[in-house]
C-alpha cells in the first residue's frame, strides 16, 4: 500500500493557507459576492483561497492535475487533487460558521479514481477533520493534537440520528416521498448540511446522512474521511466512492437500509 504520510502533511499546509485566507474575509462588510451560472453565489474569499492553494500545488506538485470548483480541470496524469475552496458559500456570505475548506487527493487504480487523502478544515468553528488511505481519520487542532474518529454502532434506523441539507433536492428528483419514509423511520433527523454531517458521521455522533446532487469536490474530502473512520460512503446507487453525483454515508449497518428509501 502507498504511502500518504507526505501528501497529507501537504494537505494541511494547504488548508492553513486557504485558513487565513477565508478568515480574513469572514463577515467583511465590503465582500464581493456574484452569483454563477448555476444561480449559486460566489464570493472572492471562494477565489482567493483555490488561486492560493492552487499556486502552492503547481510549486510543490507540479506534475498532479488540480480540480477546482471555481477555476475548473488543469493537468493530467494517475493523481489529482480536488478543491472545494468554501463549502457552504451560502453560510459563509451570510456570516454563518458553518463552512470549510475542502482538500482531497484522488489516485487512479483499477476500480477508477478513489479519493486518498482528504482534509475538511472549518477554521470559523475551530475544528479540522482528516485522513489518508490505511492511516485512519482523525480530528483535532493539528497533525499532533488529534484524536481518532471512529463511526457509531447503531444498527438499527429507529434508533439512528440521520442529518441531510434540505427537501427542495430529494422533490425535484422525485425521490421525496422515499426520503420522507426514511425519516420517520429513524429516531431523529436534522438539517445540518454541507461538509458537517458527513464529519459527524465519521465522529459517530450521526449515523447517516444523504444528499440527492452533489459535485466530486463536495464529495471527495469527506468519502476518504468517513471509510477511514469505518464507514461506508456510496452514492445513491450504492457505489462505493464519490462518482456517483450524490452520496450516502453511514456507519455502514444501516447503508442497505437507508438505500432502499432513498434509490
Amino acid at each position: 500500500m502507498a504511502d500518504y504520510h507526505d501528501d497529507l502533511r501537504f494537505a494541511h499546509v494547504l488548508a492553513d493557507a486557504a485558513d487565513a485566507a477565508t478568515m480574513e474575509r469572514f463577515k467583511a462588510l465590503d465582500l464581493k459576492v456574484e452569483t454563477k451560472p448555476d444561480m449559486t453565489p460566489v464570493s472572492e474569499a471562494d477565489k482567493a483561497a483555490e488561486e492560493l492553494i492552487r499556486s502552492q500545488l503547481q510549486r510543490a506538485r507540479p506534475r498532479d492535475a488540480v480540480l477546482g470548483e471555481e477555476f475548473g480541470s488543469e493537468g493530467t496524469g494517475p493523481r489529482r487533487w480536488v478543491v472545494d475552496p468554501i463549502d457552504g458559500t451560502k453560510n459563509y456570505v451570510r456570516g454563518v460558521p458553518v463552512w470549510a475548506t475542502l482538500i482531497a487527493l484522488m489516485e487512479r487504480g483499477a476500480g477508477g479514481d478513489r479519493p486518498v487523502v482528504g482534509v475538511v478544515s472549518a477554521p470559523a468553528l475551530g475544528r479540522r477533520w482528516w485522513a489518508a488511505e490505511g492511516l485512519g481519520a482523525y480530528s483535532g487542532r493539528s497533525l499532533t493534537s488529534a484524536h481518532r474518529l471512529h463511526v457509531s454502532k447503531v444498527a438499527e434506523l429507529r434508533d439512528a440520528s440521520f442529518a441531510y441539507s434540505s427537501l427542495s433536492g430529494w422533490e425535484e428528483r422525485g425521490k421525496l416521498n422515499g426520503f420522507l419514509d426514511l425519516t420517520r423511520a429513524c429516531w431523529r433527523t436534522r438539517g445540518y448540511g454541507d461538509f458537517w454531517p458527513y464529519m459527524m458521521v465519521a465522529e459517530g455522533s450521526v449515523d447517516l446522512c444523504a444528499e440527492p446532487e452533489l459535485s466530486l469536490w463536495d464529495m471527495a474530502a469527506n468519502a476518504v474521511i468517513v471509510q477511514e473512520a469505518g464507514g461506508r460512503f456510496t452514492g445513491l446507487d450504492g457505489v462505493p466512492g464519490p462518482n456517483s453525483g450524490d452520496a450516502a454515508a453511514s456507519n455502514g449497518l444501516l447503508h442497505g437500509a437507508m438505500l432502499d428509501y432513498l434509490r
